[in-house]
Formats: C-alpha cells, structure tokens, sequence
C-alpha cells in the first residue's frame, strides 16, 4: 500500500489538511448559540473526536475533562488513534500525557511500542468504538465510514488492528480489464524482471511486479472466471481469488486498511471488508454468510522464464490508463531495500527476516492446516516432497526461484530438470505443466494453489503455522 514514507511519525499534510476543514465534511452536529457543539453526555465517541479540534479549545477542554473522569479500561486504542491523528505535535503531547498517566506506560510517541501493549492485551475496546473510528476515518474520506459504523456485531477480527494505510478508497487504482499485449509488444519488460503468472483455463497471463507494484489489484475475466488478483506490496502476496461465489459476482477493490500489515479488500455492493489471505469478509454485513472465495495458484517468476513457459502468454501494457513510473524497482523501492517495516505487527517472529520470502500452502477444506516453506530453502532443494493433513505434495522450484505444488500421492520424484521435465522413481517421465503433471498413460496429477508472501505479514496473520527452513 503506497503510503507517505513517514507516516509511521504520525502528522503530515493530508491529515492536517483534512482536519483543519473536518466541520466542512462529513460530520455535521448541532451548535448552541456560543457556537460549540451540543454533545450528549454518554457521546463517548464524540468526546474523543472532540480531541482532535485544536481550533476548538472549549471543546477539547470539555473532552479531556470527560475522558479523564469517566475513563474505563478500552479507550487507550481511543485515546492513541486521537493522539496519532493530532495535528500539532504540542497537542499530541498533550494527549499523550493523558495516555502515559492512565495507563502506567512510558513509551512517549514510539506508536509502534503503544500499538503492539495494547494488541498483546485482550481486546477490550467498547462498542462505541466502532462509531468513533466510522467518524474519525470519515474525515479522510467519506467512504470510509460505512466500513465501521453500526459494525459491532459484524467483525471476526480485532477492530484495534485495523490500521488506515495512507490512502482513499482505490486511491491505489486497480487495474479494471487492463489492456494485455504479445511477449514481442511488451518490449518495455527486460527478461529478468519480476512477474506473477496466472494460467486459468489455458488463458496464460503475466502481471509484471513493476506495473502492478503501483495497483496492488487487478479485476478481469481470465479464462471464462472472474478473478481478482491482489498484491499486498507491504507483506509481499500475490493471491488470486474466482470473484463469483454462489452465482454472485463480487466487486472488489482496495479499502485503504490494513489488518496486521496485510491488506483488506472491500467489496463495492455491501463495503464490507474482506481479508486478502482469506478471501472472506472479515467486518461488515457479509460475515457470518459463509462465504469463501477460491483461490487459484500465482507464481513468482522472471518474464524470461515465464514467456518461455508460455509464448502464447499475454502481458500486461504499459497503456493502464494511470500515469506512473513504470520502471522497474521504482515503487517501493526503499521499502524493499530494507528489512524495516513500515506498519508494525502485534509480534516479530525471528524464525526468518521479516522480509525473507515463504511459499504458503494451505488446505481449502482445512484452513487451520497450513504450511509456510522458506524460498531459500526450496532454491536448495528443486524436489522437496513432504504433505498437509493427509495429503502428500511435491514441490518443483525452477531456475527463476519459481515453486510449483503438486499433489503427488504416493510417487516419488527424483530429478528435476528445473524446466518442464521430471523423473518419478520408476524411471517415468512427467510434464511439469502450469496446473498439472502429466504422465505416463495419461495420468494427470493436480496443481496445489500457492502462493508466495513476506514471512513477517503472514506470520501475523497466521500465528500457528508450521515454518520449514
């Protein structure tokens, strides 16, 4: 999610821009004849947003006075999210006074410190949480509000984890049916660079990480399926989801949040919010239906490798209808670099860098079963063969570092020639094919959907999952 490098520090010009006008947007309460808003005496939303009025001193006076008399165990998340969105550092300091008083913690404007205390402890927000942060996200873009408001019996996760990312809703524009071109028009594409490839259907198609690095999304009908493929530059996935779910096709975009550092979509019909690695609504009025889109595989590759896999493929144009710098490793560029990362998480896991590459394999019917292998590892076995529940897979890494997954059952393989051709241990020759395996007689062996991910986002999100390094 493109964000300004700092936001982490908190303040910065959009949001002082958009709080100096906040009576100008979206909020518009009732004034008494000195000019101040009337708020009833349990608006304990409104006294929090209160905080946030610098050009109102009555008012963040009264506000203060509330909180400090009526504070209960919860409003911390409350009080930190008005501390961070403060315009002037001089009153941030001023509720943060309140913050270190009221909870014993020291950890002055080190936000990182504050957010993870407060998702160590048992969530403990009040209901009316959800109003304060539908009204105090509202002043950053309207849309916004409909995601939490009236919300509380709706959401399968942590309201305090949910984080804005620095963006509007599709400020980071999807790529709606974008045009795709031949491997010879693409002439902009050096063959080292990085692509996700996608085959649905024989319908081979490549997205290269430098277009879509400035998108994180692209919606299109691929192979006679509607898909959705979603980029979540900050923890490094790539997941491709069938939009259509029991004769529904959803719309999806991006929200402009984030949930452990992991990016959440929305969908345009019932903006409820919905997790990238899940592919289900996780706040909104779309939990609790039962949905759960498909996902399909996604792999990381090189275009050299990829075209040559695939000459028929098609690729992506540089004519996406948005002015960018296309070039290769401009977007994100330092935040690639480093191993920093850029919205913290409730835990750094040491196990690998947090930016240190895994590929995820998961059970759809068994969600809870869940594997994350390290790419480093992979590149040093081209054949590795181990299983997930009761199912035996096999793992083929070509030259580019690309992995693909096969559900092999009971044959074993044991040469790899790093391109199309494998060897089982009778001496059979397979075809390594983007959804299958395909040996002798016939005999098909099915693709196992994967893809790859940084392993700090989907630690996070995945907390019990079994790492093999």
């Amino acid at each position: 999610m493109l964000v300004i490098p700092k936001i982490k520090k908190k303040l910065f010009f959009f949001i002082s821009l958009v709080l100096t006008f906040s009576s100008l947007l979206a909020i518009n309460f009732p004034v008494g004849p000195t000019g101040n808003r009337i708020v009833e005496k349990d608006d304990t939303a409104q006294f929090f947003l209160d905080l946030l009025r610098e050009d109102d001193p009555y008012l963040t006076a009264r506000a203060l006075k509330y909180i400090e008399e009526n504070w209960q165990e919860g409003y911390e998340i409350m009080l930190l999210e008005a501390t961070y969105f403060a315009r002037s550092k001089r009153h941030s300091n001023k509720l943060l006074q309140i913050l270190q008083q009221k909870t014993g913690k020291k950890f002055g404007l080190d936000y990182d410190k504050w957010f993870q205390w407060i998702w160590k402890k048992e969530a403990a927000y009040p209901a009316e949480y959800f109003e304060y942060k539908s009204k105090l996200h509202r002043l950053i873009d309207p849309k916004f509000g409909k995601y939490f408001l009236n919300r509380s019996q709706q959401s399968t996760i942590r309201l305090d984890e949910v984080r804005w990312g620095g963006v509007l809703q599709d400020g980071i524009p999807p790529l709606r049916s974008p045009k795709m071109i031949r491997p010879l028009e693409a002439t902009y594409l050096k063959d080292s660079a990085i692509v996700f490839g996608i085959e649905v259907n024989g319908d081979a198609r490549a997205y290269p990480k430098q277009i879509l690095a400035w998108h994180e999304m692209f919606v299109d009908e691929v192979g006679g399926i509607p898909v959705a493929g979603v980029y979540c530059t900050l923890c490094g996935t790539v997941v491709l989801y069938k939009t259509e779910h029991n004769g529904v096709n959803h719309q999806m975009g991006t929200s402009g949040f984030l949930y452990r550092s992991n990016k959440l979509m929305y969908d345009k019909a019932t903006q409820s919010l919905w997790s990238t690695l899940e592919g289900e609504p996780v706040i909104g009025p779309l939990v609790g239906k039962g949905i759960r889109l498909d996902y399909l595989s996604v792999v990381t590759t090189t275009w050299g490798e990829w075209k040559k896999r695939h000459p028929d493929t098609k690729v992506l144009s540089l004519d996406t209808g948005h002015r960018r710098d296309y070039r290769e490793g401009v977007a994100y560029r330092d935040y690639f670099a480093t191993d920093d990362l850029m919205f913290t998480v409730p835990e750094i896991d040491k196990s690998l860098k947090n930016k240190d590459e895994i590929l995820v394999i998961r059970l759809p019917e068994d969600p809870d079963e869940n594997l994350a292998i390290s790419s480093r590892f992979l590149k040093r076995k081209p054949i590795y063969k181990n299983s997930i529940g009761k199912t035996p897979f096999t793992v083929f890494t070509d030259k580019s570092g690309a992995h693909r997954v096969f559900k092999t059952n009971t044959i074993e393989f044991l040469e790899y020639d790093g391109n199309r051709t494998a060897k089982d241990s009778k001496g059979n020759k397979w075809t390594v094919k983007e959804n299958s395996l395909e040996g002798p007689d016939g005999k098909i062996l099915e693709r196992f959907h994967s893809f790859n991910a940084f392993w700090f986002g989907y630690k996070a999100a995945f907390p019990d999952v079994t790492l093999i390094k």
